[in-house]
């Protein structure tokens, strides 16, 4: 019970002594600890915004719903997706494909789309707008959970007869007609004139993309007049509910194969995949690229705990003679190195709690500039982040102090005195 009192007392001693070494050698222990602050500021970031930018990912991913399935063209590498996710075109999937499988009733396929994509300036009179156009389906309201705003939605009768009519997006209607009614009017795209049939709600960001900053036409109007194509860029089906999307979708494999006389799925020229996939395929690559950018982080301690070393280095240097003082009044070498330490480690956990500090603060900035901007973005500071920054900290003050601990103890206590 005494020697544990006793040695009690003698930690308690060493951390009064290292505070007030500390505060006596100001701007050299903010130097100290500026390198250690900057590399927990870093990892508390990294973690932190790489979190965030991952719920973002799949924020956007599920809000699409998790009972739609999505058809590529091209077929899918063993570990990755088709080639035309990299933006190489690929003409296998047709929309007839798609109104092929719906034609055959399968009871639990409740609606589908095909989509095709350009970019062009819209213009209404003076106005204009440079955004996306989408051909797409009739039934995108439903595939997508939307709803028009004002005005209607196209109807197949309008798709299959080339109508040239087309439903806004919230923002590119204020941008061309700002407080007039847009519908009836005509914008034109490509040089071909379109009537306003309606206009979408507001929908925001979903599935990496600004809804609200779109053009929808009918598909088949699209690919004739727009863009000249006779194939779809990607397909989407709605399923009744998510229990039976993995039946749906070997249907609409079956389908596929037959309408693209394939016998083998080894051949197949499409990848059907669910969101649950695509989430879990998200989710792999998301966590490599944290784990790889907290480690880049990483570097950053490491450096400061060099720079830490050294300055504790040169320390023991400067107080040569108060260390061979104390051994003369019978300061043990294990008292010494303890009290080299104890400074170390205090040093590296002030800086790893301001590290924290700084770092939370940026991410809750971050966070927020990214849901000012529209991002359903999720801030994450999680109790284990700030746990690990401060653990790392000390251990950084641990192991890097080793060694100038180490050289102080072994002084000579009369060479010591003598120093000058």
């Amino acid at each position: 019970m005494g020697a544990s009192f006793e040695n009690s007392m003698q930690i308690s001693e060493e951390i009064r002594s290292a505070w007030q070494i500390i505060t006596r050698n100001k701007v050299r222990s903010f130097l100290t600890m500026l390198g250690i602050t900057i590399g927990v500021t870093a990892v508390i970031i990294v973690m932190s915004v790489g979190a965030g930018a991952q719920s973002l990912i799949l924020n956007q991913v599920t809000s699409m719903g998790s009972n739609l399935i999505g058809v590529l063209p091209g077929q899918s590498e063993e570990k990755g997706p088709p080639a035309s996710v990299f933006g190489i075109v690929i003409t296998t999937l047709k929309n007839e494909d798609g109104k092929k499988v719906m034609a055959r009733g399968y009871e639990h396929l409740v609606a589908y789309s095909g989509y095709v994509r350009g970019v062009d300036t819209v213009t209404w009179g003076e106005n204009k707008t440079d955004t996306q156009f989408v051909g797409v389906g009739a039934e995108l309201p439903d595939v997508e959970d939307t709803k028009v705003e004002s005005g209607r939605f196209f109807s197949d009768d309008e798709d299959r007869s080339l109508a040239r009519v087309a439903v806004l997006g919230s923002e590119v209607a204020d941008e061309l007609f700002e407080d007039q009614n847009p519908l009836g009017k005509r914008v034109k795209i490509k040089k071909t004139n379109f009537t306003v049939i309606g206009v979408m709600r507001k929908r925001g960001v979903s599935g990496f993309q600004n809804q609200d900053n779109q053009i929808f036409v009918p598909i088949t109007t699209a690919q004739k007049l727009l863009l000249g194509i006779d194939h779809v860029n990607f397909m989407r089906f709605k399923v009744d509910s998510g229990e039976n999307v993995d039946d749906s979708m070997e249907f609409i494999r079956e389908i596929l194969r037959e309408q693209h006389d394939i016998s083998k799925p080894v051949d197949d020229d499409f990848t059907v995949q669910s969101m649950a996939q695509g989430l879990e395929v998200l989710s792999t690559i998301t966590n490599a690229l944290r784990i790889f950018l907290v480690a880049v982080a990483g570097i950053s301690l490491a450096v400061g705990g060099i720079g830490i070393m050294n300055i504790m280095l040169a320390a023991v240097q400067e107080r040569t003679r108060e260390i061979g003082l104390r051994k003369a009044l019978g300061a043990k070498n294990k008292h010494i190195v303890e009290q080299f330490l104890v400074e170390t480690m205090m040093i590296t956990f002030i800086a790893g709690i301001f590290g924290v500090i700084i770092g939370s603060l940026i991410a809750y900035i971050v966070a927020n500039i990214a849901r000012s901007m529209g991002y359903d973005w999720d801030l994450v500071i999680t109790a284990s982040s700030i746990i690990i920054g401060c653990v790392v900290s000390v251990g950084i003050g641990l192991l890097f102090g080793i060694i100038p601990a180490r050289r102080a103890s072994r002084l000579d206590p009369i060479e010591a005195l003598r120093y000058e």
